[in-house]
């Protein structure tokens, strides 16, 4: 059966410590499978778009066509990639700063041999104006790991809904292309940190243009608007000018806001009141969910509603696919009782 919806990313092999409970050690996870965990609390039918190495745990894929996801769009690189993500929590279950090493030794566990000569990734720094050019010169380089347009299985350019995970700026942009062109009538896009600062700010015009919805997080929308204005709603409203339907801003514990553009109209959702246990791919897991809620209705709101439960079911526990064990009419329970703490600004 052809997918009726995809999600494009990256895929990782992760390794996660919560402050407390139990650690995730080889796991599999990316943003890819975050946001199809939370799209699969609503919909099926689900094709994922990415790339890995020879040596990804093939039994791992053969789990998610057991769950009835599309791997076709998953390309098989002819060697092997260093897919590994380590992460480790605090007891605000912000990220503890430290070598893997001091992170398993402060929680006296053993070290794992699998994560043995780990290099973590450069920390993203929001840049200043003055530094555009370093930031376009990063930003602008696709990622090897990003799937490339000719990757993409034919059937995948007749899905009802396309999401963009975060990817680098070029990237974004070629896949972001193929879909319209395709005439796939629901893109949504969550922005990569790396090119949400004001040495790309033109440059999403043509990105925005035709977007059903840009997800960005509050912090990459704050450095988006860096040294303009303090108002988030100002900064929606500017964005939307661009040509997008609807821009949410996720705020993590403090719910998201909803723009929708065409009829100016604004609404504030809190975050579902969860048990927290492990926030990793929370932001992805909502994207997810947005992405059913308003394909159901072309509704803004709903589609909020909609990721704001995937995201609560996803942060009490570990592992991308976590929002499907819980409990059966969970889901739709959060949903009637969320509705009701909508706020319309």
């Amino acid at each position: 059966m052809d997918p009726a919806f995809v999600i494009a990313g990256r895929i990782a092999r992760e390794f996660i410590l919560p402050f407390s409970g139990q650690p995730l050690l080889d796991h599999p996870g990316g943003n890819v499978l975050y946001a199809a965990g939370g799209l699969s609390v609503w919909e099926k039918e689900i094709g994922l778009l990415a790339r890995i190495g020879e040596d990804y745990p093939r039994l791992w894929l053969k789990d998610w066509e057991a769950r009835g996801m599309d791997i076709r769009g998953i390309r098989i690189l002819p060697q092997g990639v260093d897919l590994r993500s380590f992460i480790a929590y605090d007891e605000k279950f912000e990220v503890s700063r430290g070598a893997p090493v001091s992170q398993f030794a402060r929680r006296k566990l053993p070290f794992p041999k699998s994560l043995l000569g780990y290099q973590a990734p450069p920390e993203t720094v929001v840049l200043q104006p003055k530094a555009g050019a370093k930031a376009r010169k990063s930003a602008g380089v696709p990622d090897p790991l990003a799937p490339l347009p000719v990757e993409i299985p034919r059937d995948y350019l007749e899905a009802r809904a396309v999401h963009l995970c975060p990817l680098d700026f070029t990237s974004h942009n070629h896949l972001a292309h193929v879909f319209k062109s395709a005439l796939v009538n629901t893109i949504t896009l969550d922005p990569s940190p790396e090119y949400m600062n004001p040495s790309f700010y033109k440059d999403l015009r043509v990105l925005l243009s035709g977007l059903a919805a840009f997800l960005p997080s509050e912090e990459n929308l704050r450095a988006l608007f860096w040294g303009e204005t303090h108002d988030l709603w100002e900064m929606a409203a500017a964005l939307g000018d661009y040509g997008c339907e609807i821009i949410v801003v996720k705020r993590g514990a403090r719910g998201q806001m909803v723009y929708d553009v065409p009829g100016k109209h604004k609404w504030e959702v809190p975050a579902y009141s969860s048990r927290m246990a492990d926030p990793t791919g929370a932001g992805d897991a909502f994207c997810g969910g947005f992405l059913a809620g308003y394909r159901k209705a072309y509704d803004p709101l709903q589609g909020a509603l909609y990721g704001n439960v995937s995201a609560s079911l996803k942060v009490e526990g570990s592992g991308a696919f976590y929002p499907l064990d819980v409990l059966p009419g969970l889901a739709e329970a959060r949903l009637h009782a969320l509705k009701d703490l909508v706020r319309k600004v």
